[in-house]
């Protein structure tokens, strides 16, 4: 028999519920609808924060006319096309804007309607959570993680917007739930279901989801019932399981003959499988981002990005430590402690289960969000699943550690290796780095932050270190109960009133806590201005069309965006997102001009030999804003 291997009891002798469960259960009383009570209104604070005020939020202008042109026809929904005439993809994969693009067709085109599947993903993210933390910790420590995911900036951020990484987050926290399955009753098909949900967020956000892979075999592999061979071997088809589901909708389009799909942006070579693995993948780390070829190669644009260079503290300062840093240190922390404090237990010990697989997941992350290229803000949110189920697991192992010890004799404790000091100590010193390192964030984000929240992050510190101290010299429940509850509010307050700043002000996943006016009005200018600024636009241009099937073409997706997402109609992309990608050709603009597809471009100065041709054969027909130039062809200038 392996050691430590899960053995059913015999049926006449039921073993008794392991002590560490029972006292974690204690926290919340005997009943067990307080835990459901607690979690339903945590849910609904959630829902209300994601939801409030949807319709005014602004929406990324590429993925809305991208939703917009799925919505209009199953061949463009299937394909993930960005314009309705369906000549070029999306550069991502589709998975998340298919079930906004269902949205729009069921309730027609608004943002709210755009909004509403992030904010429903995002509040079953906290229910999923709170399962998946609770089957390894209890339901205290399911609570707590549930509470913290919500309040999340960076979670509160991404779920009020239209971004593929709401659905992402759910797959794959959905895939951790059914892990955790498989690590209580060690059944192969929850492995099965782990990895189909893995797959499914492979199609929400592609590479992103196969990099929990580790953590999710890991934990399986090292706290996992049954023999090593037997693990391995689930394992092994779960994995399977997960690539065949990942590969299968990229194998299917890729099996469409290319006459008869979209072009694929994102590839040179109209593959999907390149616009994944190189584009979106590791062509991240070292070449330039789409962002960059878009604003300095192709339309001339200085590119004033915010986000740091790659860096060990990236994820520590700016932007990014508003958004998701808060808890970060303090995350990675109370893993690594959470992980030696129990070592000498059980295989499947679950406390220890929970650690490695929320910690391996915590730090895979960060060493990819820290040293990629370059990455946007909203990223970071997949990170607060496995900071709040860190967190929450700390908080049950070090109160079900300290009950269990106080049960022994006296004699029992005065031995070193039952002394409980250096856990207290442990959670007093996490305690004041984190309402340090709480406080300067706030006071780096200057008058931005309300006035008052700095001392009473201070306040709230200082208390919850006084009785973390308190419970180090006395080992009583009281103390203990009352330093971790002062530590989680002395931790959670900033994120959370952070959170709370943009609701009030109808912020999204764009957005940053407390950011200067300056930002704001940038954030605005580009989501909100611009398409505001061209509706009005479309019945002129509608004037232009002389009879031809499209609105207009124009250099890059990104700029045809506004135009398909204020009107609906076709406004063919030249050069895919970057402007970079050969579609269409010039043979195929030479001719979509002969037939009259189109007659008003809408490009920038270029060296590309397409709008080098528009330049010297169509009417220059006057400048548009940011350098932009009108030209308007006629079938005859194609001859």
């Amino acid at each position: 028999m392996t050691v430590g291997a899960h053995v059913a009891p015999p049926a006449t002798a039921p073993a008794p519920a392991p002590r560490h469960r029972r006292d974690r259960t204690t926290l919340v009383g005997s009943s067990p609808w307080l835990p459901r009570i607690a979690l339903i209104v945590i849910a609904a604070l959630a829902g209300l924060s994601y939801a409030w005020a949807l319709n005014r939020d602004p929406l990324e202008p590429y993925y809305a006319a991208s939703v917009r042109s799925m919505s209009m026809s199953w061949h463009d929904f299937f394909f993930g096309a960005f314009d309705p005439a369906g000549t070029i993809t999306l550069d991502k994969l589709p998975g998340a804007f298919w079930l906004q693009a269902l949205a729009v067709r069921a309730f027609g085109v608004h943002t709210w309607a755009i909004v509403l599947p992030q904010a429903v993903e995002g509040v079953l993210t906290v229910l999923v959570l709170y399962r998946a933390v609770a089957r390894l910790a209890g339901p205290v420590a399911g609570l707590i993680a549930a509470g913290v995911v919500a309040a999340s900036p960076a979670t509160v951020a991404l779920d009020r917007g239209n971004i593929s990484d709401s659905l992402m987050i759910l797959l794959v926290v959905l895939a951790a739930d059914a892990v955790t399955s498989a690590l209580v009753h060690g059944r192969q098909g929850m492995l099965v279901v782990a990895g189909i949900w893995v797959g499914l967020a492979f199609q929400a956000k592609m590479i992103e989801a196969w990099m929990l892979l580790p953590a999710f075999g890991l934990v399986y592999l090292l706290c996992g019932p049954g023999s090593t061979a037997r693990r391995v071997r689930q394992l092994l088809v779960g994995a399977a399981v997960a690539a065949v589901v990942s590969l299968s909708w990229m194998t299917a389009v890729s099996l469409v003959p290319a006459a008869h799909r979209p072009y694929v942006d994102g590839s040179h070579n109209d593959s999907v499988y390149e616009q994944v693995f190189v584009y979106n993948g590791f062509g991240r780390f070292g070449d330039q981002t789409p962002l960059q070829l878009l604003a300095g190669q192709s339309l001339g644009l200085g590119l004033n990005q915010k986000i740091p260079p790659a860096a060990p503290n990236r994820l520590l300062r700016g932007d990014f430590g508003l958004d998701t840093g808060w808890l970060l240190p303090a995350g990675l922390v109370v893993a690594l402690g959470g992980i030696v404090s129990r070592r000498g237990r059980p295989r499947g010990d679950p406390l220890r289960a929970c650690f490695v697989l929320w910690g391996v997941w915590l730090a895979t992350l960060v060493a990819v969000f820290s040293w990629t290229t370059t990455i946007n803000s909203y990223y970071t949110a997949a990170l607060t699943p496995a900071v709040a189920a860190l967190l929450g697991a700390g908080v049950s192992a070090v109160w079900s550690t300290e009950r269990s010890e106080t049960e022994l004799s006296a004699a029992e404790r005065s031995e070193p290796a039952r002394s409980g000091w250096p856990r207290r100590v442990g959670l007093a010193l996490v305690v004041a780095g984190t309402v340090a390192y709480g406080a300067w964030l706030v006071d780096g984000a200057g008058d931005h932050a309300p006035g008052w929240l700095l001392p009473a992050v201070i306040v709230v510190g200082v208390v919850a270190l006084g009785a973390s101290m308190a419970s180090v010299a006395r080992r009583t429940d009281a103390l203990l109960a009352l330093a971790l509850a002062a530590g989680l509010l002395a931790g959670v307050l900033a994120p959370a009133v952070a959170s709370g700043e943009l609701v009030a002000q109808s912020k999204g996943a764009f957005d940053t806590p407390f950011e200067s006016p300056q930002d704001a009005a940038f954030v605005d200018r580009v989501f909100v201005e611009t398409p505001a600024q061209i509706a009005p636009l479309i019945p002129r241009l509608e004037s232009l069309q002389n009879g031809a099937p499209y609105l207009l073409a124009t250099q890059t997706s990104a700029v045809a965006s506004v135009f398909i997402d204020a009107s609906g109609l076709e406004a063919l992309p030249i050069g895919g997102f970057t402007g970079t990608i050969p579609s269409p050709t010039l043979s195929q603009l030479k001719s979509d001009i002969r037939q009259g597809l189109f007659h008003l471009v809408l490009a920038a100065p270029s060296h590309d030999p397409r709008l080098r041709w528009i330049a010297s054969h169509c009417l220059k027909a006057g400048k548009a804003a940011s350098g932009l130039r009108n030209y308007y062809c006629m079938p005859a200038d194609a001859g």
